[in-house]
């Protein structure tokens, strides 16, 4: 059964709550986003995880890998990843949403949706390797996904975005307290999306 976005045709919801998420469409441009794309598919070691759930295990909807910082250890859906080495195009994209954020990052997740049938559950980002307040700047190339998000004390209030091929958002501090955020499923026949999440690891 197909999940159904709350605002899924274009744009994004009113009233977006802005001193907690920013949205920034075409921060790269559509040319230089095909290439990256094309690039993070073809040579990225992904990894399908396992996740436990009631006592089952369950496969992770979506392909992910871990780049950063030597030592920024992190777990990727239960599972300890090490770090990747960092590429030029990963550096040359966190050096462009640094200024935006206004902090260093020294940690990426990236995720590959590959089709409608990828998607990340409802959730917030509270790691403690993350700290209290995280800031999160979300980097998108390939299919428009909607991103969801709903406070946790009152599922009413909610919002959604449309992701758009090199587009960033800007998951502020203070968002992971508050709200939680999904990518759902769909029954459409969609294109690949690969995410890039970048993060700030304490070690």
């Amino acid at each position: 059964m197909e999940q159904l976005s709350f605002f899924a045709e274009a744009g994004q919801s009113k009233n977006l709550p802005i001193e907690m998420l920013e949205y920034m469409p075409g921060l790269i441009d559509g040319e230089s986003s095909d290439r990256l794309l094309a690039k993070f598919i073809q040579d990225t070691p992904w990894k399908q995880t396992v996740q436990k759930m009631w006592e089952k295990d369950y496969l992770t909807p979506r392909l992910t890998a871990w780049y950063g910082d030597v030592g920024t250890d992190y777990s990727v859906s239960g599972k300890i990843a090490n770090p990747l080495p960092w590429t030029d195009e990963l550096l040359m994209i966190k050096e462009m949403v640094e200024p935006l954020a206004g902090i260093k990052f020294n940690s990426v997740l990236l995720n590959y949706y590959r089709d409608g049938n990828d998607s990340v559950a409802w959730h917030s980002d509270r790691e403690s390797v993350l700290g209290k307040r995280p800031i999160i700047a979300s980097v998108s190339f390939g299919q428009v996904r909607s991103f969801d998000i709903r406070k946790k004390l009152d599922h009413k209030e909610h919002y959604s975005v449309r992701l758009e091929h090199g587009s960033l958002l800007m998951m502020k501090a203070g968002l992971q307290e508050t709200f939680e955020h999904r990518i759902a499923k769909s029954t459409q026949l969609i294109k690949a999306r690969v995410n890039l999440t970048f993060r700030v690891v304490i070690y």
